[in-house]
């Protein structure tokens, strides 16, 4: 009876342990098509020289953790702009991120406070904002320095307009 229990045991152990990965690969590839809204985002120099982006939103906790997780590729003028509803220390990284990417931190006006260049694709390293921020947008690796992007440029777009006017 006790030998019964036993492989009964064993086999229940083997059955879950079977159906966990197929349940992760499930949830993964489910993930890689989560869906985005998209809106035009315009950065600005002090000096007045503007650069347009088309960015998805990443505003719901889900979007906000799985980013820009599992693309390929990304247009150049395309990024994503990730609301965090609150101004506060933020801490990102490139898990499961095939692409490189340049990250400009923002506080609650829009204004680029911290930029993070080149950060490594899968890299489980933490990025820290390095102050509390509202947004962060990541783009295409290389864009900051092709365009001279800098801290103290303006970020406007109508999610940053919507809540820096209240």
């Amino acid at each position: 009876m006790m030998l019964s229990a036993l492989k009964s045991a064993i086999v229940a152990l083997f059955l879950v342990g079977a159906a966990a990965p197929t349940s992760v690969v499930a949830q993964a590839t489910s993930q890689q098509s989560m869906a985005f809204e998209s809106e035009p985002l315009s950065i600005t120099s002090p000096k007045g020289v503007t650069h347009k982006f088309s960015v998805e939103l990443a505003l719901t906790p889900p979007q906000l953790e799985f980013g820009l997780m599992y693309r390929d590729k990304m247009a150049a003028d395309h990024g994503m702009l990730f609301d965090f509803g609150t101004l506060r220390p933020v801490m990102m990284w490139m898990k499961n991120t095939k692409l490189s990417l340049d990250m400009l931190f923002l506080d609650q006006t829009g204004v680029v406070t911290h930029i993070q260049e080149n950060a490594v694709p899968y890299s489980e390293a933490i990025i820290s904002s390095g102050g509390p921020v509202a947004y962060v947008i990541e783009l295409n690796a290389g864009i900051v320095k092709k365009l001279g992007l800098a801290v103290g440029d303006k970020v406007t777009s109508a999610t940053i307009s919507k809540k820096s006017a209240k």
